[in-house]
């Protein structure tokens, strides 16, 4: 019995078995630990994100851009609206191996392989479904091209968005301004909170100043796509919500008017209302057309327009700094007036020139203009009567005559990258230069000339200042702000800055001065600008770019951009004024003939437009410069 119950029911080694069942245990319970792991991070850690993942298998969320709000000028007329484009993008996920559909998409879009490839890295976040912008506004030809082999290009989508329209191509490029692409930086920093990658805003003009009141707020659909990426069915949205709509204070009939004078010259315009300070025009030349920034311009076109010397990007109006030439005497003389240099009936011998030290500087009129009052001299332009005075008054009192008329200080105006200009003191050039001011570096600076620059817009805003009898204005571009069902959502004050810091009287000997300049036979502006059917009150300047010494030196070939700019500045109607206009054209040689007959055409058609009876008179021929009338003899103001 015991030999067959050892036979068939041997000893059992239980330690034997112990010590398989530790080895077993030590090789398994890793495993199931590593399992567990694992589930725990599949259902808990990243549940939601591949259940995400799971449904944008066959539900998308896409984007749907907001309409940006319309621009339009002060009546009502549309500058700017929005059109359809069609926009090509890629989901990564579904464009699996991306380098093949990359390597089959190139030759429709002019693009590289590497070139997508490096969009899809770039635009890829956690997610491989989110579409990623590849070109905009490709057209309705490649659109149907891409369409017709949208089964050899996987995970390519076209999407119908609004892209800005520029009705009116280049005309008001400056002020209105374009959009670009926001930046990858711009998304980091939530500058643009409602904006991403991909998305445009506003770079220039009043579409970047504008940019919170235009850009509206994007919207979602919910769709069903194939295995390919394609919407097959439209489950549910959430519309985008529109932009508001912008009125600008300027007139499309004056802006366009303006910018046709100008074409063919370098220089700017603007021109403001004096009883509040809108600005009615405001144009620089040459210009561009911002539709060609609309779809992303190429980088061939960016060097083009940034290289350009004639400089089209950049705005003349509130960036161009330039000597201010005789129109400065506006501001000496208030000056000499105002300081009890001068009274109305204090004169000056001119012989046309004034000496100083061992200098003589010479006036424009080499034969002189005899004995002048302040008057006549503002109004015949003399630089002697003006040496004379300026030299009493000095720089320092000068210059805080120009400082509290606006000048050498940003106007405030909603337009970025404003030009300060300069009013130069004596503490200034001790910094700037680390030599102290002398006496006759005063001279120059009395009739504009020396260290003084300023811009278009600052010498528009002066004019309407003497023309609405003191009231400096910050000016205004923005008329309104409108939602999309009309309802006013901002409608801006005017907003007064300071006054110009002279008395009744000062003004009114100023104002008779600057009414003879072009309604008085001797007036530098008689011949130009004089009109019977309104009274143009103003004032001529001729901005040296060059000595009158060195000059002679200079080939004939290489005078005419050394020829002087042209300034004129003025307002009318003289009892009431409705406009005032600062014209400055770059190397148009005379105030008087260069700039004087654009601003007396743009002052005629803005007041015939608001109803004055103006009998319309042939504007005289515009002289165009040339070598050969730099040696000729002339009357007008030099």
């Amino acid at each position: 019995m015991n030999q067959i119950q050892e036979r068939f029911f041997p000893k059992v080694d239980s330690e034997w078995y112990r010590r398989r069942l530790f080895k077993a245990m030590i090789i398994i319970l890793p495993v199931f630990c590593l399992i567990a792991a694992r589930l725990f991070y599949l259902q808990i850690l990243a549940g939601e994100q591949l259940q995400v993942i799971s449904k944008d298998n066959c539900l998308r969320k896409l984007r749907v851009q907001p309409l940006r709000g319309q621009i339009l000028d002060r009546n009502g007329e549309v500058l700017v609206d929005n059109r359809p484009a069609f926009d090509l993008h890629i989901i990564p996920e579904d464009a699996r191996p991306i380098e093949k559909t990359a390597e089959r998409l190139a030759p429709y879009i002019s693009m590289t392989p590497d070139e997508i490839k490096a969009l899809v890295d770039k635009g890829k976040g956690p997610y491989g479904y989110r579409t990623i912008l590849l070109k905009r506004d490709i057209g309705r030809d490649l659109m149907a091209k891409l369409l017709s082999h949208r089964y050899d290009l996987p995970g390519i989508v076209i999407q119908i968005s609004p892209c800005r329209d520029y009705i009116h191509g280049s005309l008001a490029a400056h002020l209105i301004g374009y959009l670009g692409e926001i930046t990858s930086s711009e998304v980091d920093s939530k500058k643009y909170p409602k904006k991403r990658s991909g998305d445009m805003v506003g770079r220039y003009g009043v579409e970047k100043t504008c940019e919170n009141e235009l850009s509206g707020i994007a919207g979602v659909q919910i769709v069903q796509v194939n295995a390919t990426g394609q919407v097959m069915k439209v489950l549910g949205s959430e519309p985008a919500q529109p932009g508001n709509n912008v009125s600008l204070t300027i007139d499309l009939d004056l802006q366009r008017t303006t910018e046709f004078l100008l074409q063919g010259k370098t220089g700017a315009v603007v021109a403001i209302d004096p009883s509040n300070g809108e600005v009615l025009a405001l144009a620089s030349s040459p210009t561009y057309d911002q539709n060609v920034f609309v779809g992303g311009i190429s980088t061939a076109n960016w060097n083009k327009l940034r290289d350009d010397p004639e400089r089209p990007l950049h705005n003349k109006a509130i960036q161009g700094e330039y000597p201010p030439a005789s129109t400065y005497k506006i501001i000496t003389a208030m000056a000499a007036l105002e300081e009890g240099v001068i009274n109305e009936n204090t004169t000056t011998f001119c012989p046309g020139h004034y000496r100083f030290g061992n200098r003589d500087f010479r006036c424009w009129k080499r034969p002189g203009h005899g004995t002048k009052n302040v008057i006549e001299s503002l109004a015949e332009s003399c630089d002697v009567f003006f040496y004379h005075v300026g030299k009493q008054v000095g720089v320092d009192r000068i210059a805080w005559y120009a400082k509290a008329c606006g000048l050498g200080a940003e106007t405030g105006i909603d337009l970025p990258n404003e030009a300060m200009g300069l009013i130069p003191t004596a503490t200034w050039k001790k910094k700037r230069f680390g030599t102290p001011w002398q006496a006759g570096e005063t001279l120059p600076v009395a009739i504009g000339q020396g260290y003084d620059l300023a811009t278009p817009l600052q010498m528009a805003i002066l004019l309407a200042g003497i023309g609405n009898g003191g009231t400096i204005y910050r000016p205004q571009i923005l008329k309104a702000v409108h939602s999309v069902e009309g309802a006013r959502v901002l409608t801006p004050d005017p907003e007064i800055k300071s006054r110009i810091p002279a008395s009744e009287k000062t003004m009114a000997l100023i104002q008779a001065g600057l009414h003879q300049v072009v309604n008085q036979r001797k007036g530098t502006a008689y011949s130009y600008v004089r009109s019977p059917d309104v009274e143009i009150l103003g004032k001529t300047g001729t901005a040296e770019v060059i000595s009158r010494k060195a000059d002679r030196d200079v080939s004939k070939e290489a005078r005419l951009k050394y020829l002087p700019h042209a300034w004129f500045v003025g307002y009318a109607p003289a009892d009431a004024p409705k406009i005032a206009v600062a014209v400055m054209i770059e190397h148009g040689e005379h105030g008087s003939s260069g700039a004087g007959p654009v601003a007396k055409e743009i002052i005629v058609a803005y007041l015939r437009k608001l109803g004055h009876r103006i009998e319309s008179e042939k504007i005289p021929f515009l002289p165009q410069p040339g070598p050969g009338r730099f040696d000729t003899a002339t009357t007008e103001e030099h």
